[in-house]
């Protein structure tokens, strides 16, 4: 066997997985409209990919107002339960698991997508610069667009987000899923009350790093109270440097990254959260997490660490051997190669990402890649 590694059994909470190599949640925007229902052909995508010793959804938002992208899925409503209903039965029959990704996308929106053509919500009135929302210009066409200005959220309304993701933990479990992940990173709503640079608030959620991690601590009491700490998990995309600023979208950079991130760690720790999943750069020439970020992170933390990014068999199954990950996630190659565990296990090549279908569409790109032959 390829990297012995990645193929190691380890828990994950309540969860045995079959092995380390972990689906991440990846935006394809194929949801059924009206209505951002999930569809039996996302149903076979899923299933496709159950070999994984982990699978996480792609973003899904919370409420109407989470969305920032046209046909991404909703978990609010009863038809995206029992649309997630035929996912989570066909990844079980299959015999994997999956979480459900709870996201909110805040000021990253547009009012074309927002209930009665709103403003956005935000911790703060402060429009998303170099990140853009996706509209819907007619049937299966749309186009990318500079967010709009937001609103600044009322204290009573972030409390109501508070229980607005504990009710979306509950429909989870109601789908079928086998626990959730809180989408904490890449700049959206979660994010946005972290960093110093989007959060200007007075109130108990502003100014200093504990009050701005105080909806994240929030938010992870509530859902765990829902799912069970055990079946819990967050992302975070603690970006330490920027040599790309037509990037940046992939989290707000922080003055003191490292510092904000273990404190943000640290309120996971106290919870008793399964994993914490750290989205690393991804792009070419981007920036490594440095050694002694990732060393301590396994200090402070005591549950399973993923991490995700340009990571190839051999890259991944490295970082394990170091003690300082327990769970690497394959993004692009996943999509490419629904039987990537398979192939890595037998130094079967991998085939292409056609990078034109990554978003929206039908079976072209997303159900139509072959298994191995």
């Amino acid at each position: 066997m390829q990297y012995p590694a990645l193929f190691a059994p380890v828990t994950l909470g309540r969860h045995t997985l079959r092995n380390r190599i972990v689906l991440p949640p990846l935006t394809r925007q194929r949801s059924g409209q009206p209505g951002d229902v999930p569809t039996d052909l996302m149903a076979t995508y899923y299933g496709q990919r159950a070999g994984a010793g982990f699978m996480v959804t792609e973003g899904t938002q919370i409420e109407p107002r989470g969305k920032g992208y046209a046909w991404t899925p909703g978990i609010h409503s009863q038809a995206q339960v029992d649309g997630w209903r035929k996912v989570t039965d066909g990844v079980h029959a299959a015999g994997g698991i999956i979480f459900a990704q709870l996201w909110h996308v805040g000021r990253v929106s547009h009012a074309a997508l927002q209930p009665d053509g709103a403003a956005p919500v935000a911790p703060s009135a402060l429009q998303a610069k170099k990140v853009k929302a996706f509209i819907e210009t007619g049937p299966g066409a749309g186009v990318l667009v500079e967010p709009s200005a937001p609103r600044a959220l009322t204290t009573a309304e972030v409390k109501e987000l508070v229980a607005a993701y504990a009710n979306a933990a509950k429909n989870a479990l109601a789908a079928g899923f086998d626990g959730v992940e809180i989408h904490a990173a890449n700049g959206y709503l979660v994010n946005q009350f972290i960093s110093a640079h989007a959060n200007l608030r007075d109130d108990e959620y502003g100014g200093s790093l504990r009050n701005r991690l105080r909806f994240l601590t929030e938010i992870v009491a509530a859902v765990g109270a829902v799912v069970g700490p055990d079946r819990l998990g967050v992302r975070f995309t603690p970006l330490f440097t920027s040599t790309d600023q037509d990037r940046v979208y992939i989290g707000l950079v922080e003055d003191d990254p490292h510092e904000t991130y273990i404190e943000a760690i640290k309120v996971l720790e106290a919870a008793g959260v399964a994993y914490v999943s750290i989205a690393e750069a991804d792009w070419d020439n981007a920036p490594d997490l440095p050694e002694t970020f990732r060393r301590e992170v396994r200090r402070v933390f005591s549950g399973r660490i993923l991490y995700a990014g340009r990571y190839t068999a051999e890259r991944g199954a490295r970082l394990l051997d170091t003690g300082l990950a327990d769970l690497i996630a394959f993004g692009r190659p996943f999509i490419a190669n629904p039987d990537l565990p398979e192939r890595i296990a037998n130094g079967w090549p991998l085939a292409p990402l056609d990078p034109t279908t990554m978003y929206g569409g039908a079976e072209q790109g997303f159900t139509d890649y072959p298994a191995y032959a």
